[in-house]
């Protein structure tokens, strides 16, 4: 068997932040106990692992001992849920994505200049409640086309599309198709919310999924960008399966699997790709091949409340970055130190970078 490893896959910048803030809260508050307001990303592994070490997540702000710290997930909150917080002097640490961060502006500043907005995506998804809760009032969720003919539109002048940040590049072309047709006038946002991350791993499953007979996507059922990747390869042609880790794969998938594409969503540790690769290898006797679709060298900045409560610590945050860099050595390292027979092959397109759908940190 053939594995082709896709380049780009894993953790976005906005997943490291998240992850790091919860991390470095631990390192500088090791007597208090760090509550997490839903998930911090969307992966099961990353959740269980922070609660080994006494995370503990809540989906109600009331669940929260008055002046504790809470963290926001990746995803945003809304501004109800800020009040709430405040209200119970709650010490917050904002771990939303940049990118998440910059859809809630946009909604903020159409609402504030009379714009209804219809939000593209998933109505019951964490990151599409917060940023319905920023302009409620005004704005309308649309998750498929079939949702255009009950819309209230007022003014079709007035009226703006955003969309939510892991959507498909697919789906949401349909969607706004349809909308472009129903409503000519509608305007969009000066550049597209989809992130680029999103973005630049559907790439590398929409470049290498025709040439495998099966693909495999690490991450988690409740990970959206995990489930597009799936949808997009079964819209290419190939089967496509979503594992959480090596413990669910099946012998009777790769019957007739000569060639299979290994890839994993922006919330899913590299770590279960290399358990995955390592368990594929031991069975198969599999050579591993990564084709390198396009690079990512990105950085955000902390958030501002996680470098304020250093500071009250007498931590110096200045000059921490959180980086998503391009790891070829040490993946190399890592095939080399396995004894686990390993090439990169470049197929380097131009992906997207956050300057093309958000200005940095």
């Amino acid at each position: 068997m053939k594995i082709l490893l896709a380049n780009p896959r894993g953790f976005c910048a906005g997943v490291y932040m998240a992850i790091d803030v919860v991390d470095q809260l631990l390192e500088i508050c090791p007597n208090e106990t760090i509550f997490v307001f839903h998930e911090i990303v969307h992966n099961r592994h990353v959740v269980e692992r922070f609660q080994h070490r006494g995370v503990i997540f809540v989906e109600s702000i009331a669940a929260i001992p008055d002046g504790a710290i809470v963290v926001f997930s990746a995803h945003g909150v809304s501004p109800e849920i800020r009040l709430e917080a405040k209200s119970k002097r709650l010490a917050t640490i904002d771990a939303t994505c940049p990118l998440v961060t910059k859809v809630h502006a946009e909604a903020i500043r159409y609402a504030r200049k009379g714009f209804q907005i219809l939000l593209v995506g998933h109505r019951h998804h964490q990151e599409v409640v917060g940023t319905l809760g920023e302009a409620p009032d005004s704005m309308q969720v649309v998750e498929c086309p079939a949702d255009i003919a009950s819309l209230v539109i007022h003014d079709p002048q007035k009226l703006v599309y955003l969309t939510q940040t892991t959507l498909s590049l697919d789906d949401a072309t349909v969607i706004i198709d349809a909308l472009k047709r129903a409503f000519p006038e509608i305007k969009e946002p000066p550049v597209s919310d989809i992130c680029y991350a999103t973005t630049n791993r559907q790439l590398a499953v929409r470049a290498i999924a025709p040439q495998c007979d099966l693909v495999l996507v690490v991450g988690s059922a409740n990970s959206s960008n995990s489930v597009r990747l799936t949808e997009i390869s079964m819209n290419c042609g190939t089967p496509a399966r979503l594992i959480d880790d090596r413990s669910e794969i099946e012998p009777s998938w790769f019957v007739g699997v000569n060639t299979l594409l290994v890839t994993a969503g922006a919330s899913a540790p590299e770590d279960l790709v290399h358990d995955l690769i390592e368990d594929l290898v031991h069975r198969y006797g599999a050579v591993v091949e990564q084709h390198d679709v396009c690079h990512e060298e990105v950085e955000f900045g902390l958030p501002g409340t996680l470098k304020s409560m250093m500071r009250e610590r007498g931590i110096d945050p200045a000059g921490r970055r959180i980086v998503r860099g391009d790891d070829g050595a040490r993946l190399r390292d890592w095939f080399a130190d396995h004894k686990i027979p390993f090439r990169t092959v470049d197929l380097t397109v131009k992906g997207s970078s956050p300057a093309e759908s958000a200005a940095r940190d």
